[in-house]
């Protein structure tokens, strides 16, 4: 079976007639539906809504986007600061999103989104210049093919699609489990590639609680129905992990399952997680204090946080822990004064004296959905 061209067959249908069976019911903020056109949402399939995370100023990139619906809400959001980027493979769904473009500029008040044709795992190759590249420069023969992946590397490195350390927030509904099996981690490492130090992902998509097995992979009524190429829900959160995010949180989870099949449960969930910065890690004389209720957490990076104690923490971990999706889980201390900085070189979980803090700055939680 070739999955992609089932996917590619599935939702150019989707964007001609609308298919209810492809999208789980989604509680979307209808004042950001208001301003959008009937068919972007009749022909829009998801499983949650990632908009929610989008702040004002925001470069927002949309994986998959489809008729573009997220993308047209997230404009809403980012305000004439920000833009959005939307990318699919689709020329269909493109075509759809792009039909409204004129009318939606016109209600946002300026042209802040655009449609690009990319998969997603590979957002340094533009396909539009690879279709031209292609129509000029047919693949005939063995050279010629390996000038075309030539060309590609090129393509990638001096013209990339999405440049890396370029995107505020990674929004994505239900896509990624499209992408086969063998090129998942690269997709992940791609969205790693492309968002800023302290920039944040809200990946909503489809979970399952067991493996699916070889059978159902390979039908592709379940493969493009976004059903058999769903990853295990720690195979997922884990895949984030080792792509380098912090703060990797199940931030939403579907109370019930969205479709059972051969006994294997499929939800849908929305994971968020942040780019760690990559700065040096200096010592000023910060602390934080993990709130509880647990005994003591254990971060990503192997940091020990007891509960109730004053931990130092270097200020990049500082504004990590501080800058959002930790934040409501711990108290910041800043120091009153800073000291020169210092090289960390302090064993995970080494206290802060009292007398170290004393004067400091206190930072408590906050609703704002920063990272670092």
């Amino acid at each position: 079976m070739n999955k992609e061209a089932s996917v590619l067959e599935r939702y150019s249908e989707g964007a001609q007639e609308q298919q209810p069976e492809l999208c789980c019911p989604v509680d979307y903020d209808r004042s950001l539906l208001a301003l959008l056109p009937q068919e972007i949402i009749e022909k829009d399939y998801g499983c949650g809504d990632p908009s929610r995370y989008v702040k004002e100023g925001d470069v927002v990139l949309d994986l998959g986007s489809g008729s573009g619906k997220i993308c047209y809400m997230a404009a809403q959001l980012t305000g004439e600061a920000g833009r959005v980027i939307g990318v699919d493979m689709n020329d269909d769904m493109l075509d759809l999103a792009r039909k409204y473009k004129p009318e939606m500029a016109k209600k946002l008040g300026s042209d802040r989104v655009e449609f690009l044709k990319g998969q997603i795992q590979d957002l340094a190759l533009d396909l539009t210049a690879t279709e031209a590249y292609l129509a000029n420069h047919p693949v005939t023969d063995f050279r010629s093919l390996s000038e075309f992946k030539a060309w590609q590397e090129k393509q990638r490195r001096e013209k990339p699609l999405i440049p890396s350390d370029s995107i505020d927030l990674v929004v994505s509904n239900c896509v990624l489990n499209l992408v086969d099996d063998q090129e998942k981690q690269q997709m992940i490492e791609e969205i790693f590639r492309v968002t800023k130090p302290g920039g944040r992902i809200a990946i909503s998509d489809i979970v399952s609680d067991e493996p699916s097995p070889e059978s159902m992979k390979t039908d592709p009524e379940l493969w493009s129905g976004c059903i058999s190429g769903a990853m295990t829900e720690q195979a997922f959160l884990q895949a984030f992990i080792d792509a380098g995010f912090a703060a990797v949180k199940l931030d939403k989870w579907g109370n019930e399952p969205w479709r059972t099949v051969e006994g294997i449960e499929f939800r849908a969930v929305t994971v968020t997680a942040c780019k760690p910065e990559n700065s040096k890690c200096l010592d000023y004389g910060h602390a934080v204090v993990y709130r509880g209720p647990f005994r003591e957490v254990h971060d990503d990076e192997g940091h020990v946080f007891p509960r109730g104690e004053r931990i130092a923490v270097c200020e990049r971990s500082y504004r990590l822990l501080m800058g959002g999706f930790y934040a409501d889980q711990f108290i910041g201390i800043a120091p009153r004064k800073q000291s020169s900085p210092r090289a960390w070189c302090h064993p995970s979980g080494t206290r802060r004296s009292p007398a170290e803090t004393k004067g400091g700055r206190h930072e408590g939680s906050t609703s704002d959905a920063s990272c670092c």
